[in-house]
Formats: structure tokens, C-alpha cells, sequence
């Protein structure tokens, strides 16, 4: 009798803290509803994000794409390409005069690259945290880089350093019509 006497008193106080459905009388399945305000507090940032040949290649595209979605952000965009000579000059433009260049590009194009575009508040800022540094062995645990890689000249993945930049890229890689605009079921779980 006092074990049933408990599971009820259980059931009505875990009752009194559940949301209700004024539709059902029921517990509610989706957040409260947000302002117009506080959704553009939220305002969807871009990045583009580019897993290396090497990651393609050794098979753990699904492993960066999972860290980008368990964080919460959005994918926009995803394609395989190979990369060219021009593609690649235009993208490190900043790089071409290097040294190092060519043996940078010839390993860009050795393989396929996985093309992305995630979305989400400070896409750009928290995905090159996310990446880890750009020496792999810099890197903390924890991070793509730090977790997946070892050498510079492999590392993985590239990522937008800011918000310009993310936006050059993500028109260089990508066609306006391939860039779907769509709302996530989760961005109530996501942000406040």
C-alpha cells in the first residue's frame, strides 16, 4: 500500500512540473514560443567548411559532420568536388606566392573534397575552435584536428576564418541554388 501510495504522489508532483498542450491536455513536446526578437538575437551565421582530401580518403566525413551537427548547427550545403588548379589559385589567393603553395595544391587536388556550409549563431568563430589549430599536434583533444590528425600538410579540414572571408568561399564553392534555406525542428532545443 505504501509503495502505491508513493507512485502516485511520484506521478501527480512530476505532473505539476510538465508543460501542457491546451489541444490535448497533454505534455508538451516543442519549447515555449520565442519572440521575433530573440530570434534575431540568434541570426544565422554562415561558414564554409571543406573536408581535405585526406579526410575524404580516409574515411571520416561522417565523423566531422557529426561533431557540426550534435553542436547544433545547421547544414545548408554539402557537395563532393574536385577541386582545380584555378579553383584552388582562387581560393588561397592569399597562399599562391608561397613556397610551400604548389605542394599545397597538389594535394588538394590529389583527391575529392567534401564541400559544406553550416549555419548557426557564430558559425565562423566556433567552427574554427571546433577544427582545432592548423598544426595538428597544437591541437587539443577534443577538437577535429586534434583527435583525427597529426601533420600540417594533413589536416583535414578547412574552415571560414571570418565572416567575410566564409561568405567569398561559400560563393566560390557554391551556387546560390545550391544553398537550401530550411528551419530545423531542433532550433527551439537549440536556442533560447
Amino acid at each position: 500500500m505504501k509503495v502505491a501510495a508513493l507512485f502516485a504522489a511520484f506521478a501527480v508532483s512530476a505532473n505539476a512540473f510538465a508543460p501542457t498542450s491546451s489541444f490535448t491536455n497533454s505534455v508538451s513536446l516543442s519549447a515555449a514560443p520565442r519572440s521575433a526578437s530573440a530570434l534575431q538575437m540568434n541570426a544565422a551565421e554562415r561558414t564554409y567548411i571543406m573536408i581535405k582530401p585526406d579526410g575524404v580518403q580516409r574515411g571520416i566525413v561522417g565523423n566531422i559532420i557529426s561533431r557540426f551537427e550534435t553542436k547544433g548547427y545547421k547544414l545548408v550545403a554539402m557537395k563532393t568536388k574536385q577541386a582545380s588548379q584555378e579553383l584552388l589559385d582562387t581560393h588561397y589567393c592569399d597562399l599562391v606566392e608561397k613556397p610551400f603553395f604548389p605542394k599545397l595544391r597538389d594535394y588538394m587536388m590529389s583527391g575529392p573534397v567534401c564541400c559544406m556550409v553550416w549555419e548557426g549563431k557564430e558559425a565562423v568563430v566556433t567552427g574554427r575552435k571546433m577544427l582545432g589549430a592548423t598544426n595538428p599536434l597544437a591541437s587539443e583533444p577534443g577538437t577535429i584536428r586534434g583527435d583525427f590528425c597529426i601533420e600540417v600538410g594533413r589536416n583535414i579540414c578547412h574552415g571560414s576564418d571570418s565572416v567575410e572571408n566564409a561568405n567569398k568561399e561559400i560563393a566560390l564553392w557554391f551556387e546560390e541554388s545550391e544553398l537550401v534555406d530550411w528551419e530545423s525542428h531542433s532550433k527551439d532545443w537549440i536556442y533560447e
